[in-house]
């Protein structure tokens, strides 16, 4: 409970020493563990993305709301319990006052991530895909889009959902002014595929030009955050044309299913697995490895210390 003063953010023994000798430290959304992949592949999944993230020297910090207190650095237990017990409450950046004032558990989105990473002092968090504008409702626009534009930590990810509106998700982008840098890639991934016919603001070919970057934006002391779009790998990329055609008939479900608002990205998610035989499922797993060890490489670029 609250009462008066700052709520902080808890940070794990790991975490808090690393960011107290200026390491490398990258942080991790908790959704994808509650809601976004099924059991047994979500806690699998968040083992897995820390020990990359340790693998490439760096630190992981899985960020949730536990007990209604803002937590970076979970142990295992933790990632056990958000896998598998029920009641975890999806966290956007406006259900965080909700769960402190009650004391509930929260997985947080990428909107949520990004504003407790802020606050820790972590600047990297690597995802799978940001939420975006919702094709056919251009008023349907998610939360991360506007923490982008007001947080400063760049979110390293395979680009927005691809079940996404992406170029009036880019549009937004700009009008905010967002940076979106391709990582090795003159285009803007679209999730499952490695390339969507979108330009991006920039190309980076190296962890170090993406931290360039990051210190220029802070040097001229503007607001909000990075994206960097890094491709899907190459042997785990879905045909276009597929995901296309599974995408519209899980469009088509939702819509006479009547599902909207916060239940929307996660109904078209499922379908989409089913639709195509768990295929879906594999690239997505792919893609959050990568995202993982392109985000650890420029936080050690970004690093006091390595």
């Amino acid at each position: 409970m609250i009462e008066d003063g700052q709520a902080q953010v808890e940070l794990s023994p790991e975490v808090a020493d690393a960011l107290r000798r200026g390491h490398a430290v990258v942080a991790l959304e908790s959704t994808v563990i509650a809601h976004g992949l099924p059991l047994p592949q979500n806690l699998e999944t968040a083992r897995h993305l820390e020990a990359v993230i340790r693998e490439e020297g760096a630190t992981p910090a899985t960020i949730a709301v536990l007990g209604g207190k803002l937590r970076a650095g979970l142990s295992d237990a933790e990632l056990v319990c958000l896998a598998t017990a029920g009641g975890i409450r999806k966290t956007s950046r406006r259900d965080l006052p909700i769960l402190l004032a009650t004391g509930g558990n929260g997985a947080t989105t990428v909107a949520a991530t990004m504003w407790i990473a802020a606050r820790a002092g972590i600047a990297v968090f690597a995802t799978g895909g940001i939420g975006g504008v919702h094709r056919g409702q251009p008023f349907d626009v998610s939360a991360d889009l506007a923490e982008l534009a007001q947080t400063p930590v760049s979110v390293v990810c395979a680009g927005a959902k691809a079940i996404l509106d992406l170029p009036l998700t880019l549009e937004w982008l700009e009008t905010h002014g967002v940076p979106v840098i391709g990582y090795g890639s003159d285009e803007f991934p679209a999730f499952y595929s490695r390339r969507s016919g979108l330009p991006v603001d920039m190309r980076a070919d190296s962890p170090q030009e993406v931290a360039a970057v990051m210190r220029a934006q802070r040097a001229l002391g503007l607001p909000g955050g990075i994206l960097v779009c890094v491709p899907i790998p190459a042997e785990a990329e879905l045909p276009s044309e597929v995901m296309e055609g599974a995408i519209a008939q899980a469009l088509a479900a939702a819509e006479g299913a009547g599902v909207r608002g916060k239940a929307l990205t996660p109904f078209l998610l499922d379908r989409v697995r089913e639709l195509t035989w768990g295929e879906s499922l594999r690239a997505n797993l792919a893609l959050l490895e990568n995202n993982a060890r392109v985000a650890a490489r420029i936080a050690r670029a970004m690093a006091v210390t390595v």
